[in-house]
Protein backbone atom coordinates (compact mmCIF):
# COMPACT_ATOMS: atom_id res chain seq x y z
CA UNK A 1 0.00 0.00 0.00
CA UNK A 2 1.15 3.49 -0.78
CA UNK A 3 1.33 6.13 1.94
CA UNK A 4 2.12 9.02 -0.41
CA UNK A 5 -0.36 10.66 -2.74
CA UNK A 6 0.39 9.91 -6.39
CA UNK A 7 1.56 13.47 -7.11
CA UNK A 8 4.17 13.20 -4.33
CA UNK A 9 5.43 9.84 -5.63
CA UNK A 10 5.52 11.26 -9.15
CA UNK A 11 7.58 14.25 -7.96
CA UNK A 12 10.14 12.03 -6.24
CA UNK A 13 10.36 9.72 -9.26
CA UNK A 14 10.76 12.63 -11.70
CA UNK A 15 13.56 14.09 -9.54
CA UNK A 16 15.31 10.72 -9.16
CA UNK A 17 14.96 10.73 -5.37
CA UNK A 18 15.24 7.19 -4.02
CA UNK A 19 12.61 6.60 -1.37
CA UNK A 20 10.80 3.95 0.61
CA UNK A 21 7.27 4.24 1.93
CA UNK A 22 6.62 2.92 5.44
CA UNK A 23 3.06 1.87 6.20
CA UNK A 24 2.74 1.05 9.87
CA UNK A 25 1.50 2.57 13.09
CA UNK A 26 3.24 5.74 11.90
CA UNK A 27 3.23 6.36 8.17
CA UNK A 28 6.46 7.77 6.80
CA UNK A 29 8.85 7.95 3.91
CA UNK A 30 12.57 7.40 3.98
CA UNK A 31 14.69 9.25 1.45
CA UNK A 32 17.54 6.85 0.68
CA UNK A 33 21.14 8.01 0.18
CA UNK A 34 20.03 11.63 -0.11
CA UNK A 35 22.97 13.97 -0.81
CA UNK A 36 23.99 16.50 1.84
CA UNK A 37 25.97 19.69 1.11
CA UNK A 38 29.49 18.70 0.12
CA UNK A 39 32.20 19.23 2.71
CA UNK A 40 29.83 20.42 5.45
CA UNK A 41 29.08 17.13 7.18
CA UNK A 42 30.86 13.95 8.21
CA UNK A 43 29.15 12.05 5.34
CA UNK A 44 28.22 12.82 1.73
CA UNK A 45 24.79 11.12 1.82
CA UNK A 46 22.30 10.11 4.47
CA UNK A 47 18.87 8.58 4.80
CA UNK A 48 16.15 11.00 5.90
CA UNK A 49 12.93 10.00 7.59
CA UNK A 50 9.82 12.13 7.21
CA UNK A 51 6.89 11.04 9.37
CA UNK A 52 3.59 11.74 7.65
CA UNK A 53 0.83 12.94 9.97
CA UNK A 54 -2.75 11.75 9.67
CA UNK A 55 -4.38 13.90 7.02
CA UNK A 56 -1.20 14.39 4.95
CA UNK A 57 -0.90 16.20 2.52
CA UNK A 58 -3.49 18.60 3.94
CA UNK A 59 -1.67 18.44 7.29
CA UNK A 60 2.03 19.36 7.32
CA UNK A 61 4.83 17.07 8.45
CA UNK A 62 6.87 18.61 11.24
CA UNK A 63 10.48 17.55 11.73
CA UNK A 64 12.80 15.24 9.85
CA UNK A 65 15.34 12.68 11.01
CA UNK A 66 18.72 11.52 9.70
CA UNK A 67 20.76 8.29 9.62
CA UNK A 68 23.66 8.18 10.07
CA UNK A 69 23.74 11.04 12.55
CA UNK A 70 25.20 14.11 10.87
CA UNK A 71 28.00 16.13 12.42
CA UNK A 72 29.33 19.39 11.11
CA UNK A 73 32.90 19.06 9.87
CA UNK A 74 33.66 22.49 11.29
CA UNK A 75 33.79 21.97 15.05
CA UNK A 76 33.07 18.21 14.86
CA UNK A 77 29.68 18.67 16.52
CA UNK A 78 26.01 18.12 15.90
CA UNK A 79 24.13 21.04 14.36
CA UNK A 80 21.99 23.16 16.66
CA UNK A 81 18.73 21.42 17.60
CA UNK A 82 19.86 18.17 15.96
CA UNK A 83 21.26 16.17 18.86
CA UNK A 84 18.29 14.16 20.14
CA UNK A 85 17.34 10.59 19.23
CA UNK A 86 14.07 9.46 17.68
CA UNK A 87 13.32 5.75 17.64
CA UNK A 88 11.54 4.54 14.53
CA UNK A 89 11.20 1.05 13.15
CA UNK A 90 14.02 -0.38 15.25
CA UNK A 91 16.52 2.37 14.46
CA UNK A 92 17.67 5.42 16.43
CA UNK A 93 17.43 8.44 14.13
CA UNK A 94 18.91 11.91 14.64
CA UNK A 95 16.05 14.35 15.18
CA UNK A 96 16.35 17.66 13.34
CA UNK A 97 14.00 19.93 15.25
CA UNK A 98 12.96 22.28 12.48
CA UNK A 99 9.40 23.55 12.60
CA UNK A 100 7.47 25.27 9.88
CA UNK A 101 4.05 26.70 10.61
CA UNK A 102 3.26 27.63 7.03
CA UNK A 103 1.64 24.87 5.01
CA UNK A 104 -0.83 25.34 2.20
CA UNK A 105 -3.32 22.45 1.95
CA UNK A 106 -3.82 21.46 -1.66
CA UNK A 107 -0.60 23.20 -2.74
CA UNK A 108 2.25 21.92 -0.57
CA UNK A 109 3.52 18.37 -0.63
CA UNK A 110 6.71 16.35 -0.43
CA UNK A 111 8.48 18.96 -2.61
CA UNK A 112 7.92 21.48 0.19
CA UNK A 113 9.51 19.13 2.72
CA UNK A 114 12.52 18.57 0.44
CA UNK A 115 13.03 22.34 0.13
CA UNK A 116 12.82 22.65 3.93
CA UNK A 117 15.27 19.77 4.40
CA UNK A 118 17.74 21.23 1.86
CA UNK A 119 17.49 24.68 3.45
CA UNK A 120 18.06 23.26 6.94
CA UNK A 121 21.14 21.35 5.78
CA UNK A 122 22.56 24.47 4.09
CA UNK A 123 21.89 26.66 7.14
CA UNK A 124 23.05 24.15 9.77
CA UNK A 125 25.31 25.75 12.36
Amino acid sequence: MSVLPSRCRKYLDEHAVAFEEVDGPQKAIILRAYPVPSGRFNVEKADFLIVLPNGYPDVRPDMFYALPWLKLVKGDRYPNCADQPFDFSGQRWQRWSRHQDQWRPGIDGIWTMLRRLDAALEAAA
